[in-house]
Order: C-alpha cells, then structure tokens, then sequence
C-alpha cells in the first residue's frame, strides 16, 4: 500500500524510517517533510488531502498537533482517505487544556486541583486570594509546548499570567484569551503512550522526557530536549494502575460524552505520593518520545495505525506489540537561541561521521547541497545499548561528531536513568 506520512519533525522522521520497514508498505511519502526524511522517501509540498490525491496513497498517518487540531482527519475522511488520527473534535484532548481539565474532573480521573479563567485579570485576582505556594500557569491552546510557566511563588504566578498569554497570541490554535492554573504536584513525570480505536485500548511503553532547556532540569520549558526508556522506577504493577484508573476511565467518558477517539493517547504523568496523575493529554505520538518507540519496537507499526484508524483488516484487539529488552537514549541538538529565537540556516557537518547511532532529523533543509538548520530542535541522536551506559554513551559519542554554529544541548540525558538502574 501506498503510504503518506504529514508531517516535518523529528517524530515524523522515526515514523517514516519505521513505516519503511513494513511488509505492507509498498511506497511511503511525506509531507512537507525535511532534509532527513528527503533521505528516505519522496517528500511533497502542500494541502495534505491534494498530496494524498496525488500520490493515490490508500493510508495517512498524520504527526503533528497543529494539523489534528485543524482537523486535517476530518478533512481526508471526507475525500475518502483512511487516516490515523483523532478528529477535531477528538484533538479537544490537546488543544483545549480546560476542556481536557473538565472532562478528567467529570469521570474521576486524578489531575491536580484546577480553576479556569476567561481573562488576565480574573486569574491574577485569583492568584492574589492564594496563599503563597507554587502554582502551574497555562494558556489554553496549543502553544508548541512553551506555553506553561511553573512558578515557585504565588508573585511569579501572577507574572506567568502575562507570560503565557503573550506565548498562545501568536499561536494559531485555541483560545488565546483563557488561562489554566493549577496546583503544583511533584515527583517523577514520565510520558506512556497507548493506541486507541475508539473503543479498545493497545498500550505500548513508557518514556521519561526532558523539557527544561539547560543541565539540571533549569531554564525555560521546550518541546523536549531528551528523552530514555525504560524508565528505572517504572513497574508493570504501575503500569497497570495507570491503565485502570486514567487510560481507561479518559476512553469511557470520552465516550460518554459522545467522542470517538481514534489514534494516539499520551499521557503525561506525574507520579506523586498519591499515586499517578494527569499533567496533560496529547493526542499524538510525542517528539522525541515517538523516536525512542519506533526503535524499540520489534513488531510492525502499520497494522496497529491501521487498526486505530478503523481498516475492516484489522483489530486493535488482535495485535500484540513486542519491544527490545534493550535501553534507548536520544538527545535533541537545539538551534543557538531555542526556545525564544532560534537561529536558522546554519550549515549541519559531520552527519556522515556518525555510525553507531541513528539521527532523527527535525529542524533541517537542503540546498546547494548542504544540510541547514531550518527550526529550533533541529537534530535527535538515538543511541541503543543493553543498558543505559551503553546506550548513552553510543548517544554523545555520536552527539560530539555533529557541528553547527551556536548547537547546543544537555548533557545529563539519563544520568538519573543510571543511578536508578544501578
């Protein structure tokens, strides 16, 4: 079958590199694409449902948050195309932060406390009725993962107000007017991930992320700097906590209130004394999670994308996944400037030096010959060991061929992996 891929980024790369290596997959496409992904198929330019109409693809697998939350699945449905992905209104799960909020308290779902504002100037006087403590701003809509302030005292709060405001008006998506605050919650965060239906769940496994931007988990939130699995304190007794009570329980009322949710459910957790609860919802594969599953997954992707997206061949509740008892470590190589303003067009050198790692390309183009940087994360360096040692050290001996002017990255991806598993 001919297969489309829409997307640009990192995540995208890992899912066209793993797609390729279908049986099923007679010709995979991308679009728009990057450099990395030029590499491996035939990349396209464009309205995503035109593109589909002129490769004759017979299935897409749609990446991004932005292109879900436009309803791009809606649209290829309704030209006939089977698509992986949620709908529009499916997407609500991502692209409104307060709807997602609303639906979890409804059915139960543990979350931190909460409380929703339509304007600036209600959140602040809220804020300013708190007593002092560490509260979580966030806009509402979609805000390429920047658009959160974690502030340690309630005055930083009041100023993460206008932060997070002045970070979702230049966002296309969402309410930019509406404001989430929570409370504070603390322990370990980790990411898992499960494929969906719309009526069945197909877990799959979990992935520690890091989306502060510096050494030490400082500076300011990023779409992710790094990620590993398996996650050292992880247990298959917490996995099935997290299924029964937050994976499960989201599906049934998402049901309930009359959504079908088809394709990717990932959970960002955080695992407080309490027990595990929901930071937030994603409605897609993660960047750069999604590069840690592709390679750690030994079983065919296509027929579960399929499955979730409603082909008569197959059935989320027939597939079984398997995974490489093997530990994965990736590092993102930022642009000079990232998050704020990233620089761009930097010539990439030594991509051809690396060996014994795999490079998920993000921010990249090609001209006259060259690999530019063309984004803020611009690179993900995946290395694969038996353990974490090994994985990353095959990570940052590859990271230390790679050169572009101003690149920049963190350089304890893990280190918390290796005391743990020790």
């Amino acid at each position: 079958m001919k297969i489309l891929v829409l997307g640009s980024g990192g995540r995208e790369h890992a899912l066209v590199w793993k797609i390729k290596q279908s049986p099923l997959a007679e010709q995979v496409f991308c679009s728009p694409g990057n450099a990395g992904i030029a590499q491996e198929c035939e990349c396209f330019k464009g309205d995503p449902v035109e593109i589909a109409r002129q490769v004759g693809a017979d299935f897409v697998v749609v990446g991004p948050d932005g292109m879900l939350a436009d309803g791009v699945v809606d649209r290829l449905n309704e030209a006939g195309f089977l698509a992986f992905g949620p709908t529009q209104s499916a997407a609500r799960l991502e692209s409104s932060k307060i709807w997602t909020k609303n639906l979890l308290q409804k059915y139960g779902v543990p979350t931190a406390k909460f409380a929703t504002f339509d304007s600036a100037t209600d959140a602040k006087a809220y804020l300013h009725a708190q007593d002092e403590g560490a509260f979580v701003v966030k806009a509402d809509g979609l805000a390429v993962g920047k658009g959160v302030v974690v502030a340690a005292t309630k005055n930083e709060a009041i100023a993460g107000v206008d932060e997070v405001l002045g970070i979702a008006s230049q966002t296309v998506q969402g309410d930019a007017g509406r404001v989430l605050i929570e409370e504070m919650m603390s322990g370990p965060e980790v990411s898992f991930f499960a494929l969906c239906d719309g009526q069945n769940l197909l877990p799959l496994i979990e992935v520690q992320d890091h989306k502060r931007a510096f050494d030490g988990d400082l500076g300011p939130n990023t779409g992710g700097m790094g990620c590993y699995s398996p996650v050292p304190f992880w247990s298959p007794e917490l996995r099935e906590q997290v299924i029964e009570t937050i994976l499960k329980p989201t599906l049934e009322g998402l049901k309930s209130d009359g959504v079908e949710y088809r394709g990717v459910l990932y959970c960002g957790l955080m695992l407080t004394e309490d027990g595990p609860k929901v930071i937030e919802y994603n409605a897609r594969f993660g960047d750069p999670e999604c590069q840690i599953l592709m390679t750690l997954c030994e079983s065919d992707i296509v027929p579960a994308l399929l499955a979730c997206a409603g082909s008569p061949d197959y059935s989320v509740t027939d597939i079984e996944l398997s995974w490489r008892d093997e530990a994965a470590l990736l590092v993102v190589l930022a642009a000079s400037g990232y998050p704020a303003s990233p620089r761009r067009d930097d010539p990439i050198i030594g991509l051809e030096s690396v060996s014994d790692a795999l490079v998920f390309h993000a921010g990249t183009r090609a001209a006259d010959g060259k690999i530019l940087t063309a984004g803020g994360r611009v690179l993900g360096v995946l290395g694969i060991g038996a353990n974490f040692a090994q994985a990353r050290q095959k990570t940052y001996e590859a990271v230390s061929h790679i050169h572009f002017e101003g690149a920049h990255f963190r350089s304890d991806i893990g280190k918390l992996a290796m005391t743990e598993s020790e």
